[in-house]
């Protein structure tokens, strides 16, 4: 089995130890960085974290399969990120609260950092909130408050898509904050509402 860099897509050395999360010396201290102070309290104090293996399936941190509809299967921040299991952390989301959030595919050039165009206009729709690079290196996950009862995919005429998500679902998290992006999560309503009217 395959096993990924939780900071980059690169794949793990074919020598890498068993708990080895990073593929490079330079992806760990970044990996590091990231943990220290990137994702918002409104996050890390809910009880909804699960494990991911490296084909995105939720795990428990005891490595069995984990539900995004089952809170048993979910734990605490801090017992997700002590957890080896799998190739990373994902955060659940509920109709508990409105957390949700907008997954931008294929949008960003993970060489150069350039934003597609299209992705930029919803980005600066959506304001001063979290953000943070997805698992693929190439997307962007945009998190804030929103009443999302209904999952939405948005096929776009260039083939991209935007997904919108609120309760149900579980999203992949690698702490690899966007820019200058701050740790908090701002109101979603407006642009969650533009791109589905």
């Amino acid at each position: 089995m395959k096993r990924t860099c939780a900071m980059c897509p690169n794949e793990l050395p074919l020598m890498a130890r068993s708990h080895a999360r990073t593929c490079s010396p330079r992806c760990r201290k970044a990996l590091s960085r990231a943990a220290k102070n990137a994702l918002p309290e409104e996050l890390t104090t809910r009880d909804r974290w699960v494990r991911r293996a490296a084909g995105k399936v939720p795990l428990t941190t005891a490595g069995t399969a984990a539900s995004s509809t089952n809170s048993r299967t979910w734990s605490t921040h801090k017992d997700a990120t002590a957890s080896t299991v799998g190739v990373g952390l994902g955060f659940v989301l509920s109709d508990a609260d409105d957390i949700a959030c907008i997954d931008l595919d294929h949008c960003l050039n993970p060489l150069t950092g350039r934003l597609a165009p299209w992705a930029a206009a919803i980005l600066r729709d959506a304001g001063t909130t979290y953000v943070e690079v997805s698992p693929s290196g190439d997307g962007l996950h945009i998190w804030g408050r929103a009443d999302v009862r209904q999952g939405r995919r948005i096929r776009r005429p260039d083939g991209t898509a935007v997904e919108i998500y609120g309760t149900g679902r579980y999203i992949a998290m690698t702490g690899r904050r966007h820019g200058s992006c701050p740790s908090i999560l701002a109101d979603l309503s407006a642009v969650v509402s533009k791109l589905t009217a």
